[in-house]
């Protein structure tokens, strides 16, 4: 299974990873598994895998704190430990791919949270130039908004969106906040067991999903939306500082988003009320 190490760099929402390793099935499987997100672009971080027994991934609760300048990964498959002073990173875990998605996970997740962004449980697609997240509790709907999607609207992922600022335009700035949020698409498959498409778009509006008899879009409150939102992000980090960065985050993006409930009866009619009120957001119709 040993051979020379070999270097693969997955880029995934704008930031190139280098991933590398000496174990030739994991290098196989570490291709296969992101061949939509590999990337020629100059890594910003670096992480290198030795791959120990075979296994399976664990139900564990992870943990992730940090040791000086170094975050600290750990659960029943994985341990890891990257110093974000050199942006390196040495994981050791089984060789399989869930493992591996669970690191990234967190990884990007730690990175986002500095960033003004963040991982959300949450479906997302591609209509007509803007991006739409659907987020929910497991069983609110997020796969079956996409699998009742129409043929022209492009999957970003049915699990886990990812969500990072912008500054847009002359003049803006860190201080300014961000002008817009955009959505990319990942590797991180949920029940549909498919990848997002390696692109990204403008959101033009998050949906949180309830299920009922009817298709039906209400305005929330920010304050709810913000604490909707944040029962939703992934974090795993036992951080304080990184906690009210996130928080912060949230309420900056419920400020620049539109946010909705979305009340929905599970067939494709419920596509049209979507792009009915997404003619509010754009002041452009959307076609069927």
């Amino acid at each position: 299974m040993s051979m020379a190490t070999k270097v693969a760099c997955v880029e995934i929402g704008g930031i190139p990873i280098a991933l590398s390793t000496s174990h030739e099935r994991f290098f196989d499987l570490l291709l296969g598994r992101y061949e939509g997100f590999l990337s020629t672009s100059l890594p910003e971080f670096a992480l290198e895998f030795d791959i120990i027994e075979a296994g399976t991934a664990s139900d564990e609760d992870v943990c992730v704190r940090r040791d000086g300048p170094a975050w600290l990964l750990q659960r029943g498959d994985f341990t890891a430990r990257w110093d974000t002073q050199s942006a390196k990173g040495l994981v050791r875990q089984n060789a399989n791919p869930y493992s591996l998605d669970s690191v990234l996970r967190i990884l990007h997740s730690l990175i986002l949270a500095e960033r003004g962004g963040f991982l959300l449980h949450a479906a997302s697609a591609l209509c007509e130039g803007q991006a739409y997240l659907f987020s929910g509790v497991s069983g609110a709907g997020k796969t079956t908004m996409t699998r009742l999607a129409p043929d022209n609207v492009t999957l970003l992922t049915d699990e886990v969106s990812y969500v990072r600022p912008e500054n847009v335009g002359p003049g803006a700035g860190s201080e300014d906040g961000a002008s817009s949020y955009r959505a990319f698409g990942t590797p991180f498959a949920g029940e549909l067991a498919k990848a997002g498409e390696n692109c990204s778009a403008e959101i033009g509006c998050l949906f949180f999903l309830e299920k009922g008899p009817e298709n039906r879009i209400e305005e929330m409150p920010s304050a709810d939306a913000v604490r909707r939102l944040m029962r939703n992000i992934l974090f795993f980090a036992e951080d304080p500082h990184l906690v009210e960065k996130l928080l912060a985050s949230a309420c900056e993006f419920v400020a620049r988003v539109p946010i909705r409930r979305l009340t929905f009866y599970p067939d494709r009619k419920v596509w049209d009320t979507v792009r009915n009120e997404a003619r509010h957001f754009t002041g452009v119709p959307m076609h069927v």
